[in-house]
């Protein structure tokens, strides 16, 4: 009989000691896709140990690149042949939406790129069309055939201004990374401002590419002829920092969260403030002490510097055992609260309405067996399961593994009962 893995948390623990974060998921798997830019060996530091990074790893190799991750060092370094080959894989992409941002290198690199439309998590619509729109402004042909987005265009793409409906991050990552190499100068107006956004620069910059504006919501690129290789560490993953902030606060506990930078999650950590908890920060990053029940904190995501969508599942979990009620609003992906109908399993009490989520805070969850639909989800189900009655068996562990690095030893060093087993896929 086939087997599949499941986390099992027992609740109860109080969460206590310290914990480091790793470089950032949403930004390693760019600056990976970057490095194809320029002919080469870069060296990428600072890179979390999740699946993700493999999957990226692989597509690389099948673009011809020569890919070895040291998870020891925490580095991955990309030799890139002079000719990459052009065709990103279905297998691949499938299973991770980033893989897309290698078709703004592509196509500005060898002028061609055939990027199977991509998956990853379902929690709703993502669609590409401010990808395909800024391309196109810039010369490139774009069709889509066969579930392929096939992008071809005649020798150099050339400069142009591009308005973004939306501060999309991955529509200005595809702009960006296509804009470097172009003949004149870029502008993306209304750019997305993600802490990754600006990482990204950072490594581009360190390559040869001439940007202004990073860190603001206009980009402008004055196009380079050529980009050499670099030598770039990844900024830490607020996400992952957000993530044991919460689990701090929901279990009462007491963490510092070490090699993150708390600017990044002024939002998110000034609301576990109002839910109760005290927030210092120490050198290399934060604490987070929570001594009573918390207190339910409405919440709004929005794009950076807003709240993040990101955490939202997190911050669910919170107020399901938090005093009073929270009004959770979803401005970014409709099926994010697809996750809610397991936090109901656990005992949670949360109605949903278009992209409103009410939940009433409860004194207890009680453990059951859930399933985790995307990344987020995974986590939300994790933190709920460290305050519920009993045992809480989470199945979709695949998920969590895309997201976050060691997270059975990181959570039992802070004290938590939780184990990674095997059991019968019946």
């Amino acid at each position: 009989m086939p087997s599949v893995e499941v986390l099992r948390v027992t609740g109860g623990k109080r969460l206590a000691g310290e914990v480091r974060v790793p470089g950032a998921k949403n930004s390693v798997l760019k600056l990976m896709a970057a490095a194809l830019l320029a002919p080469g060996r870069s060296r990428i530091r600072n890179v979390p140990d999740i699946l993700d990074v493999e999957i990226m790893g692989e597509l690389l190799r099948r673009l011809g690149c020569d890919v070895h991750h040291d998870t020891a060092s925490a580095s991955v370094l990309i030799d890139v042949p002079e000719q990459p080959d052009t065709r990103a894989d279905y297998d691949l992409v499938r299973r991770m939406r980033a893989s897309i941002c290698v078709l703004g290198p592509l196509v500005a690199r060898v002028g061609s790129a055939d990027v199977a439309l991509p998956g990853g998590d379902n929690i709703g619509s993502r669609g590409l069309d401010m990808h395909i729109d800024g391309l196109r402004r810039m010369g490139v042909e774009v069709s889509s055939e066969h579930g392929y987005l096939l992008a071809h265009s005649q020798g150099r793409l050339r400069g142009a201004q591009t308005w973004l409906d939306f501060p999309s991050v991955g529509a200005t990552e595809t702009i960006l990374m296509a804009s470097v190499l172009a003949q004149g100068m870029t502008v993306i107006d209304n750019a997305a401002r993600e802490p990754e956004i600006v990482d990204i620069c950072r490594m581009l910059t360190a390559m040869g590419a001439h940007i202004d504006g990073i860190g603001t919501s206009t980009l402008t690129v004055e196009g380079v002829e050529s980009l050499g290789p670099a030598d770039h560490a990844t900024v830490p993953d607020r996400i992952v920092s957000g993530t044991w902030a919460v689990a701090a606060a929901i279990t009462q506990g007491d963490v510092t969260v070490l090699d993150s930078q708390p600017e990044h999650l002024a939002i998110a950590l000034e609301k576990l403030v109002t839910a109760g908890a005290a927030v210092d920060e120490v050198e290399g990053g934060f604490r987070v002490r929570m001594e009573r029940r918390p207190a339910a904190v409405d919440i709004v995501t929005l794009p950076y510097p807003g709240f993040p969508t990101d955490l939202q599942p997190q911050f669910i979990a919170l107020n399901s055992i938090a005093e009073g009620a929270a009004l959770v609003t979803e401005n970014l992906f409709e099926a994010r609260f697809r996750f809610v109908q397991e936090l109901a399993r656990l005992g949670a009490d949360v109605r949903t309405d278009g992209h409103h989520a009410l939940v009433r805070g409860r004194s207890a969850l009680s453990g059951a067996p859930v399933e985790a639909t995307d990344i987020r989800a995974g986590a939300g189900l994790v933190l709920a399961g460290l305050v519920a009655e009993g045992t809480t068996t989470i199945y979709g562990v695949g998920h969590l593994d895309r997201g976050y690095a060691h997270v059975v030893p990181a959570l039992a060093g802070l004290g938590a009962s939780v184990s990674r087993d095997q059991v019968s896929d019946a």
